[in-house]
């Protein structure tokens, strides 16, 4: 296996609750994780019956956080912006883009596969 792409980020976004992962294609682990489901992010976030694209900034940062912690940050992590958008719904981009946009903002080294919708990255 080719070790180009090793970590590659996976986003999982229902009606109430926003999760990513980074997996480790190496060993098919998930080596980082962060979701609205945790009980600090969920209780400072104020969801009530929806998670809005806060909520998926917020789970960005603390993503970018730990990776920090594990000393990932620097290391490469893939995400295709279009494929996540297309899997997740068209409502969903904000939030793909809020995760996304978050990473990159805490100094993440976040590789996008490719510019989804092409707009610019702020």
């Amino acid at each position: 296996m080719s070790l180009a792409k090793r970590y590659v980020l996976r986003l999982f976004i229902s009606l109430k609750y926003v999760t990513a992962n980074v997996v480790d294609r190496q060993s098919g682990r998930v080596v980082v994780t962060a979701s609205s489901v945790e009980r600090p992010l969920r209780d400072g976030l104020e969801c009530g019956r929806t998670c809005n694209t806060k909520a998926a900034a917020a789970v960005g940062e603390v993503l970018a956080m730990r990776l920090k912690v594990d000393g990932l940050a620097r290391a490469p992590i893939h995400a295709s912006a279009a494929k996540e958008v297309e899997k997740k719904g068209f409502k969903n981009r904000t939030k793909v883009w809020a995760i996304l946009n978050a990473l990159r903002d805490h100094g993440v080294n976040l590789r996008l596969d490719d510019d989804g919708d092409h707009r610019p990255h702020v």
